[in-house]
């Protein structure tokens, strides 16, 4: 994972929430994570990653504290540990 990539990781676990998170990074993240990154209907993306499911909204403006929060809670649920895994 390049330097880049693990900025935004961290980000999405930094306290408190950063609502200044490009979209489009953290799917790059999540595909670097080895994810399965699909877009479903109505705007929704679906992220399947470690055996783990779920639909987030399709934005291209900065996330918002709630899909922040949502993201942490997936990967949190999926096993990812920045911290552990890919330490800054």
């Amino acid at each position: 994972m390049n330097h880049k990539h693990r900025a935004v990781l961290h980000a999405l676990f930094a306290h408190p929430i950063s609502a200044n998170i490009d979209p489009k990074l953290v799917g790059s993240v999540l595909e670097e994570l080895g994810a399965d990154v699909a877009h479903g209907g109505h705007s929704q993306l679906i992220v399947k990653l470690n055996g783990h499911t779920h639909g987030f909204h399709n934005t291209h403006h900065s996330l918002s504290k709630d899909e922040v929060a949502a993201m942490r809670k997936f990967l949190e649920d999926a096993g990812v540990d920045p911290a552990r895994d890919f330490p800054l």
